[in-house]
């Protein structure tokens, strides 16, 4: 794909990882999800728990007040957006995808103060939404788990895009996958075949180093970075790892089955694609690295 573009409308039926994860509780929300011990338990329930704990976190440290003007950048299918629009700020949620705006819309789209429309975060135009994009316009901008799509090129684009917009005092609060360093693996190592990569349509993870310094080159003063690999990659990893290796046996798939009545009309051909693809995420989760980034537009 290419540097500027990101996911779209890639995560259809012929997707066989990302069926799997609806049938087993994902549904607004796309992002890997927050697991801490004590609540790891709740991962046989299913329903997003651990997902929704992630976007209140990265909300958390976007500290928006109600009020605010927030863009919510490769908004998916709009739970972060609404989110942010219950908490009292006029919320924009922007996609390149139209399925999942459209999405969005039928799920959110009737609440006061949220709205969203189809457009390039990494390529902001004029007006969408409603919403201008004007210079210092925003006062917040969120990007949770999305910026991988981008490319190199197309990250840098949306950090100047996101500087842009921003008021004077304004807050990106970019949550991502990255390498911990310029020794670490790269994703053709960990997946050589491309399932991860098919999944979820990126060409590689970014750097922390180099997102740092693009940050600062854009103009952000870097407020904090945090490092939530461990209870983001690597447990998520240890999961999809022993669901991985219950789904290679006709009595695990029974199994699940059983606790997920849907996933009945997987086919055998659909257990036979979705096990390699399993154990791709798993050995790319022990590797790679999580960040969450809080950014401020000097006043």
């Amino acid at each position: 794909m290419g540097a500027d573009t990101h996911a779209g409308d890639g995560y259809g039926e012929g997707n066989v990882f990302l069926r799997f994860l609806q049938h087993v509780g994902w549904d607004d929300l796309l992002n890997v999800g927050y697991f801490t011990l004590p609540t790891l338990p709740a991962a046989v329930r299913g329903g997003g728990y651990f997902q929704r704990a992630l976007v209140r976190r990265s909300l958390a440290l976007l500290d928006a007040a109600p009020g605010d003007l927030v863009l919510d950048a490769a908004c998916g299918r709009g739970y972060t957006t609404a989110r942010l629009a219950d908490a009292g700020c006029r919320a924009l949620g922007i996609d390149l995808g139209e399925r999942q705006i459209a999405l969005a819309r039928a799920r959110f789209g009737h609440r006061p103060r949220v709205s969203f429309a189809v457009a390039d975060v990494t390529r902001l135009p004029d007006e969408a939404g409603g919403t201008e994009f004007a210079d210092g316009s925003f006062d917040r901008v969120h990007c949770l788990e999305a910026a991988f799509h981008f490319g190199p090129e197309g990250r840098d684009a949306f950090l100047a895009e996101s500087h842009r917009v921003l008021r004077p005092g304004g807050r990106l609060v970019l949550v991502d996958f990255t390498w911990p360093d310029e020794r670490s693996a790269r994703i053709a190592q960990l997946d050589p075949r491309g399932l991860v990569r098919a999944s979820w349509q990126f060409d590689d993870f970014e750097r922390l180093d180099r997102y740092l310094t693009s940050a600062t080159q854009a103009g952000f003063e870097v407020r904090a970075v945090h490092d939530w690999t461990r209870p983001v990659v690597r447990r998520s990893a240890r999961l999809i790892n022993a669901v991985g290796a219950v789904a290679a046996t006709r009595p695990g798939r029974l199994a699940l089955r059983t606790r997920w009545p849907s996933l009945r009309e997987f086919t055998p051909a659909d257990w036979q694609a979705l096990c390699p693809v399993i154990r791709a995420h798993a050995a790319a989760g022990r590797k790679v690295g999580y960040t969450a980034l809080v950014l401020d537009k000097r006043g």
